[in-house]
């Protein structure tokens, strides 16, 4: 084997960390001594043990002059664990082979240059390309300390989310409602608008054996939710949120009294002003957020200069109807000009259906 196909075998330790180690990133480590794999582990749990630490940890022989490979740089500072860079040290490695950089600032190149300081060689961005993908929430929310939010929906191929009867269950295949499924365990909340409550009572869970379900959010300018849907009623259960620019303390006390939390916040064009929603919610570690809402909640959304990356679920069905529901609603833009463009696309193929995912090129004016 050589060093992509070890970093391969790390990158697929790492991923079991999925949904389990936010606000941290997933990381994988494998260890090699005389051709041979010695030690493995990744970060398994939030607060717990780090990749590095679980590798060196589970070694069948003494590492003394080992490689180690791992997807993002060692850690060098004391947060919930010590420094990955001090066990590294201490155990003898002597080649480090690194995927990420990683941008936080309290690393940010100084573990790569703690271990060359100590005689370790380090050989950088193996599967770089793989590894930042894998980390794209971190990588964003570490250097912003605002949510990566991902605009998911499912359409057929004439664009539409629903029937002209508003019907929409189901428009993908059990392939790809899988896929959705593993989308709420990874990402730490989940969003949606007051209409599609109104509309589909959604429970907005993880139905995956062994899943984690994401926290809930739910836009409500005018806090109109009812108290009986499957959400409210399902609040003790599962943490929900509904943000909402209505200001009526008895109001909100119902839903409190059902064990919501209510988060106040601004409006914006007649609706919750999403860019200082997702603020707050980046101060309270909520790094990413699947947003499944309707076309109005989505245009607010793109235009708000919030959405990082789209996921557009395409089944080989026509509804036709020229009132049936679209994707993204709201004013539209004026011209082909000032369209939101995407890039990066890539398109999955699950069973019957197809996934095309792309990266939101930002705009940084969109929310002023």
């Amino acid at each position: 084997m050589n060093d992509r196909e070890y970093m391969k075998k790390a990158l697929t330790l790492a991923e079991n960390g999925c949904g389990l180690v936010s606000p941290n990133p997933m990381v994988g480590a494998v260890i090699v001594k005389n051709g041979r794999i010695i030690g493995e582990g990744w970060h398994h749990k939030y607060g717990e043990l780090h990749a590095e630490r679980n590798a060196l940890a589970s070694c069948i022989e003494p590492p003394e002059g080992a490689a180690m490979y791992v997807t993002l740089e060692p850690c060098c500072h004391y947060g919930k664990q010590p420094p990955c860079t001090d066990a590294i040290i201490k155990a003898g490695i002597s080649r480090v082979v690194i995927g990420s950089y990683d941008p936080n600032p309290l690393v940010a190149g100084n573990g790569i240059k703690i271990l060359r300081e100590h005689g370790i060689e380090v050989t950088e961005n193996v599967l770089r390309d793989e590894c930042d993908r894998l980390n794209e929430v971190f990588m964003y929310y570490i250097k912003t300390k605002k949510p990566f939010v991902i605009m998911k929906y499912a359409m057929t191929m004439d664009g539409k989310i629903a029937c002209f009867t508003g019907e929409s269950k189901w428009i993908t295949g059990d392939a790809a409602l899988n896929h959705v499924q593993k989308g709420r365990h990874r990402y730490s909340a989940i969003m949606a608008g007051v209409g599609t409550v109104i509309a589909d009572d959604p429970l907005l869970t993880c139905r995956l054996s062994g899943g984690k379900n994401p926290l809930r959010i739910i836009c409500d300018t005018q806090l109109r939710t009812p108290l009986a849907s499957s959400i409210v009623m399902s609040a003790r259960d599962v943490p929900t949120v509904i943000a909402t620019c209505c200001r009526d303390t008895e109001k909100q006390k119902l839903y409190e009294d059902m064990g919501c939390r209510i988060l106040t916040v601004g409006a914006r064009n007649g609706h919750i002003d999403l860019y200082e929603l997702t603020e707050k919610l980046g101060k309270e570690e909520i790094d990413s957020i699947l947003l499944e809402g309707g076309g109005t909640l989505n245009w607010s959304a793109l235009e708000a200069g919030i959405v990082n990356k789209v996921q557009a679920y395409i089944a080989p069905k026509i509804f036709g109807g020229k009132n049936a529901k679209t994707p993204v609603e709201g004013a539209g833009i004026p011209s082909p000009g000032n369209a939101f463009l995407l890039k990066n696309s890539r398109i999955i193929k699950l069973g019957c259906d197809l996934l095309i995912e792309s990266e939101v090129i930002s705009d940084v004016h969109r929310h002023s």
